[in-house]
C-alpha cells in the first residue's frame, strides 16, 4: 500500500478552506480525511480544520482501546458526531462563526478492508482496470433532484444551486454520517476528493490520471493541475491510496 495526498488553494479563493489529514494509527492502520469547509471567508477554514482534527485526534484515542468499545465503522461514527459537535458549539461563540460547517469523508485502511464515512459532498472513488465507481453519495439539493428524476447527471453539473448541501458537519448538534466497507482488491485505488476536484474534472478524466496519467506519486498534482488549468474556482484536495 502507498499513499500521497495534496490540497491547493486554487485560482480563486483568498484562503484554503479545504483541510487534509493523512495518518497511521498505530502500525496497522492508515487514516485519511477530506473537509470542505463553508461559511465564507470568514469560518469556512476554521470549521473544516476543526473538524478534522478533531476527527483524527479521537480515532487515534479510541484506535488503542477499539477492541474494547466497538467496530471501526462505530469508532469512525462517534469521531464524525463529536467533531460535529466540537464545530457546532464553535460555531454559537460568535457571530463571526455563526452558520459555519464542513463536509467530511473519511477512511481507514485495515487489512483487507477499507472503512468510509462521509457527510457532505466531498467524495470516495475506487478506481480500477474495471473503471471509476462513486462510493459515497452526495448530501446535496442537486443529488436530490437526480434521485426525483428533476435533473440528469449532465444537467446538475451546471445547476446553479449545485454547490448547496443538505447535510454538514456542525451546522446542527447532531447529525447523521454514511458509511460504508469495501474489500481491498491489489490493482485498485482509493481516491478521496473535495468537489474543487469533481467540479471541474469528470470521472473519466479522474480514471484516466489515476491509470495512465503517470506515476502515482504525482496523480494528486496531476489532476490539481487539471482543475486549476481550468481555473479552479474553488480549493482543491485529493487524497490517493495504491493497493
Amino acid at each position: 500500500m502507498h499513499y500521497w495526498g495534496l490540497t491547493d488553494l486554487g485560482c480563486v479563493r483568498q484562503k484554503n478552506e479545504d483541510a487534509l489529514h493523512i495518518e497511521q494509527l498505530g502500525r496497522s492502520a492508515l487514516l485519511c480525511v477530506v473537509c470542505d469547509g463553508m461559511g465564507g471567508a470568514k469560518s469556512g477554514n476554521v470549521a473544516s480544520s476543526l473538524a478534522a482534527d478533531t476527527f483524527v485526534q479521537e480515532m487515534k484515542r479510541t484506535w488503542k482501546i477499539r477492541k474494547k468499545v466497538g467496530s471501526v465503522e462505530q469508532l469512525m461514527f462517534e469521531a464524525a458526531s463529536l467533531a460535529n459537535l466540537t464545530v457546532y458549539r464553535q460555531s454559537q461563540v460568535s457571530d463571526e462563526y455563526v452558520g459555519m460547517g464542513t463536509t467530511l469523508v473519511a477512511a481507514v485502511v485495515q487489512g483487507k478492508t477499507i472503512n468510509l464515512v462521509n457527510v457532505g459532498d466531498s467524495r470516495a472513488y475506487m478506481v480500477s482496470n474495471e473503471g471509476i465507481r462513486q462510493i459515497t453519495t452526495d448530501h446535496s439539493v442537486v443529488q436530490m433532484m437526480i434521485e426525483r428524476g428533476e435533473l440528469t447527471v449532465e444537467e446538475a453539473k451546471t445547476y446553479p444551486g449545485k454547490n448547496y448541501i443538505t447535510r454538514a458537519i456542525g451546522t446542527e448538534d447532531t447529525v447523521t454520517c454514511d458509511g460504508f466497507c469495501l474489500p481491498i482488491v491489489k490493482g485498485e485505488h482509493l481516491l478521496l476528493c473535495s468537489d474543487g476536484l469533481t467540479n471541474v474534472v469528470n470521472d473519466q478524466e479522474i480514471l484516466f490520471e489515476v491509470l495512465h496519467g503517470g506515476t502515482p506519486d504525482t496523480c494528486c498534482q496531476r489532476l490539481i493541475n487539471i482543475a486549476k488549468h481550468r481555473g479552479a474556482p474553488d480549493n482543491v484536495t485529493c487524497a490517493l491510496v495504491a493497493f
